[in-house]
């Protein structure tokens, strides 16, 4: 009887213990099973087993909710933002650019020379003369007593003119230089439009040139600048410079110097032909007495502009801030439009899109046939792109009157009256050029009886 009893309970023992390690066995294989799928997988019954086994609930797990990943780029800004961004971001790094040329590629130096005495002139020709020496150009900068002159005129006698020359330098020297980079020419010549317009895209003389590079109508037309009633690229500063840059790679070729080529780019290349034949020169130098006499000055006057320019800072002249951003960008206008469309539309006013679109002489982008281009502030791209539908929809209202040929002669003929506030060191001949009129017709509109006699302060009126 014992014995019955030990072998039913080794039976017994026996069975728990294959059935425990059956059950070990699926669990295991459950679980492995769970991290491969993530799903909740039902107990394997044994096929001996008579009664189900109920499922064991699993716990639900906590949903992991990825974040959106932020680009560096826009950091979850709007496009609007963005574009303030990046004029901020062009607008420093043009300050920063403009500092670090003058702190490291011009030698500076400590000297001041005061008097005007005989020995005092000639410290200050041995100074100016080494300091053209050290700016190490492919274009002569020879040093005389007319170059000291003209030195003089724009370090000395009006400081105020070259101090706005700075601050516009900031926005038209660098699509200037990379024009010339593109050419394989000497950035010295950068300087040009320095002497011809002051950096004034509207400049008028009184011969008829126009722009920043002063062309004469024959001449731009001759270089594919558009000009006709409604447009005058001599004044776009993108097209001119090309224009510009495209003539004077002309003039070198037919004279194989730099400062001849800059001699004709003022008289002509045929006027410096015949003084080359007369002298028997090869150079301006040589020449000189032989050119027309605004043609003389003309050379000179353009290393001195290289040196105001390079050397400002020793002469204590602070750069003004330039009247127009210096963040641009450009839109692709297709249709006829009135540039106060734009201005009721976006955030940018009339006075400032005339100024950076000065080629349409009267407001008018005539995209009929071609587009054009319109240039904005970076700030206000986006805005303009928002809102070009209902910019365009207005065209009936600002462009009706435009439409009909006898009222676009009406508007033509019409004065537009413009007012200027005098700052510190103008004069009139610099107000005038800068507004493309001449001193006598600021002086007759502003009951103005003495040139020299005007204050800081007052307000001139101006008809275009």
């Amino acid at each position: 009887m014992k014995k019955l009893l030990t072998l039913l309970l080794l039976a017994a023992l026996s069975t728990n213990t294959v059935l425990a390690a059956d059950g070990l066995f699926d669990r295991k294989k459950r679980t492995k099973r769970q991290r491969k799928t993530e799903q909740v997988v039902a107990v394997k019954v044994p096929a001996d087993e008579k009664k189900p086994i109920e499922e064991t609930p699993v716990e639900p797990q906590d949903t992991v909710v990825e974040k959106p990943v932020i680009n560096d780029l826009t950091l979850n800004l709007t496009p609007a933002q963005v574009d303030s961004l990046i004029a901020c971001w062009h607008e420093l790094r043009q300050e920063i650019q403009y500092d670090e040329y003058f702190r490291h590629y011009i030698l500076s130096d400590s000297v001041q020379i005061i008097g005007k005495d005989s020995i005092a002139d000639r410290q200050r020709d041995t100074l100016y003369a080494k300091r053209l020496k050290n700016l190490v150009s492919t274009i002569p900068l020879a040093y005389n007593y007319i170059v000291r002159g003209h030195i003089n005129r724009y370090v000395d006698i009006a400081p105020g003119t070259m101090s706005r020359i700075l601050g516009l330098s900031q926005v038209y020297f660098p699509l200037i230089e990379n024009e010339l980079m593109a050419a394989d020419m000497p950035i010295e010549l950068r300087a040009l439009p320095i002497i011809e317009s002051a950096l004034q895209v509207n400049a008028v003389s009184r011969a008829g040139a126009v722009g920043l590079w002063q062309f004469m109508p024959s001449t731009g037309k001759s270089y594919g600048l558009e000009i006709n009633t409604l447009v005058d690229e001599r004044r776009d500063p993108i097209r001119s410079t090309k224009a510009a840059i495209r003539f004077m790679k002309d003039l070198y070729r037919i004279f194989g110097d730099w400062t001849l080529a800059i001699a004709a780019y003022n008289c002509g290349p045929g006027n410096v032909n015949k003084a080359i034949a007369r002298s028997g020169g090869k150079s301006f130098w040589q020449i000189y007495d032989y050119l027309p006499r605004e043609t003389r000055g003309y050379v000179p006057a353009f290393i001195a502009a290289t040196y105001a320019y390079n050397y400002h800072r020793e002469h204590n002249i602070e750069m003004t801030k330039a009247p127009i951003p210096l963040a641009l960008d450009t839109i692709h206008v297709n249709r006829v439009t009135h540039l106060e469309q734009i201005s009721s539309t976006i955030d940018v006013n009339i006075e400032t899109l005339r100024l950076l679109n000065p080629q349409y002489r009267m407001d008018i982008i005539p995209a009929s046939t071609k587009p054009y281009t319109l240039v904005l502030p970076q700030r206000h791209i986006n805005q303009y792109i928002e809102r070009e539908a209902e910019i365009m929809a207005k065209d009936t209202v600002y462009l009706k009157e435009y439409l009909n040929p006898v009222n676009l002669d009406k508007k033509r003929l019409e004065t537009r009256v413009t007012y200027h506030k005098i700052k510190r060191g103008e004069t009139l001949g610099g107000i005038a050029r800068r507004y493309g009129v001449t001193v006598n017709q600021l002086m007759r509109w502003n009951g103005i009886k003495n040139a020299a006699r005007i204050r800081e302060g007052q307000r001139l009126r101006i008809e275009k």
